[in-house]
């Protein structure tokens, strides 16, 4: 119970840790031009370091986040589907950032293929876990009420998503970037839906079982 109860702090810390890292960079970051530089590059240099870590910090956020939600969703709500893509998409962000620690120097020609299957399997992944995620949510009535804004904005980010792949004269920079926005502010919005959920929880299971024994001490009486 008190590891399901840290689920979704932990959750939220790691996002948060991500975004504000990520955020940082690009006002340090003097040598980068914002609008152009994928987040990819912020990985090697001035506060590359940070950057990595928050992105196996966000990895594991992810699958945790994907596990807490099967946790919490009950009946024809509750799918594997969802928790296997949020599993992929938390190894391929990983793989990014461990592949990009060690293998430019060790191996230059595999580093750019490991990176770029990697970047793509978290991307694709972790946008249509969330379209999933979001159509799970219609099926479970305590979770019903989160369905229409995930489902839309899972939408937006995954329309987001392939306009960046499909756009190429785009800014890659600047549209890399909107669509890591989109994926970081669902992942806060179901986090602290989830936070909420968790807490609501013993609350209504305390309820329940005062009800449950009032019940059985009136069935009880002459």
């Amino acid at each position: 119970m008190r590891l399901k109860r840290c689920a979704a702090p932990t959750v939220l810390v790691a996002v948060l840790l991500f975004a504000v890292t990520a955020t940082w960079l690009q006002f340090v970051r003097s040598d980068l031009d914002w609008v152009r530089a994928t987040l990819s590059l912020y990985l090697h240099g001035p506060g590359g370091l940070w950057l990595r870590s928050a992105y196996c910090f966000l990895a594991v956020g992810i699958i945790l986040l994907g596990g807490s939600l099967y946790g919490q969703l009950r009946g024809a709500a509750r799918r594997g589907l969802p928790v296997a893509l949020f599993g992929m998409a938390g190894l391929g962000l990983a793989g990014v950032a461990i592949g990009d620690s060690w293998l430019p120097a060790y191996t230059p020609l595999l580093a750019p293929l490991v990176h770029g299957l990697s970047a793509q399997m978290a991307f694709l992944c972790v946008t249509v876990a969330m379209l999933v995620q979001a159509w799970c949510f219609g099926r479970d009535a305590r979770w019903r009420r989160w369905h229409r804004p995930a489902w839309w904005w899972a939408w937006l980010t995954f329309a987001a998503l392939w306009g960046h792949v499909l756009w190429r004269a785009s800014p890659r920079g600047l549209g890399q970037k909107l669509v890591i926005a989109l994926v970081v502010g669902w992942l806060l919005m179901v986090t602290l839906a989830l936070w909420r959920a968790g807490r609501k929880e013993p609350a209504e299971t305390s309820g329940s079982g005062h009800n449950n024994g009032h019940s059985h001490h009136r069935e009880s009486a002459p």
